[in-house]
C-alpha cells in the first residue's frame, strides 16, 4: 500500500520591510477609546457620576419628610451605592492614568460591566419610582404647599442625570467584554 506520510519542511520567514505594502505583523490592539476605565474621557464620566449622585443623595437628604415615601428612600440607597461606586472607580480611574497602566484587563472589565450594569439599573429604576411620586404629588394630590416638591423633582433629575453618565460607562465596559478575542 502507498500512504502518504506527514513530513515536516522547514520555511524560511518572509524578510521584514518597513513601510511595506504587505506587512503583516503580529495584531496590534486597538487604542484606548476614550470613555473606558483608565482613560481621561473615563475619568470624567465617573466624576459626572459621583457629583449628580452625591448632589441627588444632599438634595432629597435635606428634606424633611422624604422618607414619608418609599420610592425616595429607595432613590437615597441607590444614589448613595452610585456615589460610592462611581468615586471608587473614579479613584481607580486617576491611579490607571497616573502610572499608565491599562485596565482591559478580562476580569476588570467583568467586574466594571458587572457593577455598573447593577448600579445604572438601580439609579434609573429609582429615578423612575420617584418621578411618579413627585409627579403624584405635585400634579395629583396639589400638595406641594406642605411638601417640598422642587426638591423631590431636582434630586430626580440629579438621578437621572447620573443615570445617563452611568450608561456610556456600561456600554463601553459591555463593548470591551464582548469584543475581545
Amino acid at each position: 500500500m502507498n500512504m502518504s506520510r506527514p513530513a515536516v519542511h522547514p520555511v524560511e520567514a518572509p524578510p521584514f520591510t518597513e513601510g511595506g505594502e504587505n506587512n503583516n505583523g503580529p495584531r496590534v490592539r486597538m487604542k484606548e477609546v476614550q470613555g473606558m476605565p483608565g482613560t481621561p474621557g473615563g475619568l470624567g464620566l465617573r466624576i459626572y457620576q459621583f457629583l449628580f449622585a452625591v448632589v441627588s443623595l444632599a438634595v432629597m437628604g435635606s428634606t424633611s419628610d422624604f422618607a414619608t415615601a418609599t420610592a425616595f428612600t429607595y432613590l437615597v440607597a441607590a444614589v448613595g451605592l452610585q456615589s460610592l461606586w462611581s468615586l471608587s472607580l473614579a479613584l481607580l480611574d486617576i491611579y490607571a492614568i497616573l502610572v499608565r497602566r491599562s485596565l482591559r484587563n478580562p476580569k476588570v472589565v467583568s467586574f466594571f460591566t458587572i457593577g455598573d450594569g447593577i448600579t445604572s439599573t438601580l439609579t434609573f429604576a429609582s429615578g423612575c419610582a420617584s418621578a411618579g411620586i413627585a409627579v403624584l404629588i405635585a400634579n395629583d394630590l396639589n400638595k406641594c404647599t406642605i411638601n417640598h416638591c422642587t426638591r423631590f423633582e431636582t434630586a430626580t433629575a440629579m438621578a437621572f442625570l447620573s443615570w445617563f453618565a452611568v450608561s456610556p460607562s456600561f456600554l463601553m465596559n459591555f463593548w470591551a467584554l464582548a469584543s475581545r478575542q
